[in-house]
């Protein structure tokens, strides 16, 4: 398929497959591809809290890009083709598998709640959680013996997971340790992708500060959604500094009261 030199139809006029709380899916241009389009929603316990902040589907649109990009470069399978524009990317049709998969390095969060260990503990090893994905339950979390039981994936799945999310950590961790930022937890979604009658377990949805809690390494200032969780504010300035410090934004550059993003132009991404 000829993903790389295509026209692709107006929002207008392309059928909507799936609206969720940050994004929306539309119908691809290929059989196998959907359009993801980033929204500037920002919500909260279950969209309990809710709220339009202006220039944040376009900073969580580039920066998961990115880092779908260097996930692809180092052979960690995943959903991404390429962006087409500011806030879509074009990616593969998955069955989304219904599970929410994080990885926690840090305490915070649940976490700390759950357990009472004090916010900012380095834990004694990553921890990997699952949750039910289920708005209505509030994303329960759940054992390895539920999501067999119930068919959500497989113990070969789970494997499969499991290595996925230690592989995206690690590279992570690294990632954002090179520019002055802690990683201490984030949220993976994985999908099953089909190519003739094989399967495999691809990385999907977003990575994103939407979906990681990043904190500055000196300061500790929270550069996540945490900013809305809490009142805290300034969370678009938060994600543009992310950005910045992986060379994504230009310094100075602004549009729609956040920055201008830097190679605006769709960047190429190879089958993997």
């Amino acid at each position: 398929m000829d993903f790389l030199n295509r026209r692709y139809p107006p929002m207008s006029r392309r059928r909507r497959i799936y609206e969720g709380k940050a994004k929306v899916l539309y119908e691809g241009p290929e059989p196998g591809t959907l359009i993801q389009h980033f929204k500037d929603d920002a919500t909260a316990f279950n969209n309990k809290k809710h709220d339009v902040i202006d220039g944040k589907g376009v900073l969580n649109n580039r920066i998961s890009e990115y880092i779908f990009l260097k996930l692809n470069e180092i052979g960690v399978p995943t959903h991404f083709i390429k962006r087409l524009n500011m806030r879509e990317q074009l990616i593969r049709e998955v069955e989304i598998i219904p599970l929410e998969v994080v990885v926690r390095n840090v305490a915070a969060g649940s976490l700390s709640t759950r357990l009472g260990i004090e916010e900012g503990t380095q834990l004694p090893r990553s921890i990997i959680e699952f949750y039910y994905k289920n708005d209505q339950l509030n994303d329960p979390m759940v054992s390895e013996e539920h999501i067999t039981a119930f068919g959500w994936a497989t113990t070969q799945e789970i494997d499969d997971i499991i290595a996925l999310a230690i592989r995206v950590n690690d590279f992570l961790s690294g990632l954002f340790l090179g520019v002055g930022i802690r990683l201490v937890d984030f949220k993976m979604e994985c999908g099953r992708l089909w190519e003739n009658d094989l399967m495999r377990i691809v990385v999907a949805d977003e990575i994103s500060p939407d979906s990681c809690r990043l904190w500055d390494i000196k300061s500790n200032d929270k550069l996540d959604k945490d900013r809305f969780r809490r009142d805290m504010g300034g969370l678009v300035e938060a994600y543009s500094e992310v950005a910045r410090r992986l060379g994504i934004i230009a310094e100075n550059e602004r549009v729609q009261g956040g920055p201008v993003l830097v190679k605006s132009e769709p960047t190429e991404q190879p089958e993997t």
